[in-house]
């Protein structure tokens, strides 16, 4: 009976972690849309610049502060080189979060930048969405969870010498 509980806690356990899932692709990809409009809002001024006067090349503009004699530009050019960086990094990763949700899951377990994931996890709120995706979630990590548990211990039970239990049993029968 106690093992019955068990089970129904792990998958409990798997339910609540899965509808995660959704809303947490929902969150970075929130925070990185609005960090991306925000880096591109601070390029602006920087991109007219080199719009003007470099025909829009941002890498002439930045060699063109690196190359001044004043050290106040040599200075910005870094600061700037650095804007443009944190810009194309966060259009990457728009980019990346405007696929299909498979794709989107693979970018954030595998790709994403673990910066803005760990900024988004610093502010993320545990929530419990009954969204068709959130219950499809839900419901695959608790099977998951479960079976991978329930493998775990059944491995445990056989390395533990389940099996001279059962032959004995079987003997006394």
């Amino acid at each position: 009976m106690l093992r019955s509980y068990l089970r129904l806690v792990v998958f409990a356990l798997g339910l609540l972690v899965g509808v995660q899932v959704p809303g947490f692709i929902e969150a970075y990809d929130r925070h990185v849309e609005a960090r991306r409009l925000e880096a591109q809002e601070g390029l602006q001024g920087f991109r007219e610049t080199a719009r003007r006067f470099f025909s829009g090349d941002m890498a002439a503009l930045v060699e063109h502060y690196r190359n001044s004699e004043d050290a106040v530009f040599q200075s910005d050019a870094q600061s700037i080189e650095r804007l443009v960086e944190r810009a194309r990094i966060l259009e990457l990763e728009w980019r990346a979060m405007q696929g299909p949700w498979y794709a989107r899951v693979w970018h954030l377990a595998f790709r994403a930048d673990r910066s803005l994931i760990a900024e988004v996890w610093r502010s993320y709120h545990f929530q419990v969405l009954l969204s068709p995706a959130a219950i499809a979630w839900g419901l695959g990590c608790a099977l998951v969870l479960a079976w991978l548990v329930e493998l775990a211990g059944l491995l445990l039970f056989r390395l533990a010498g389940g099996r001279r239990h059962r032959s004995r049993r079987r003997r006394l029968a």
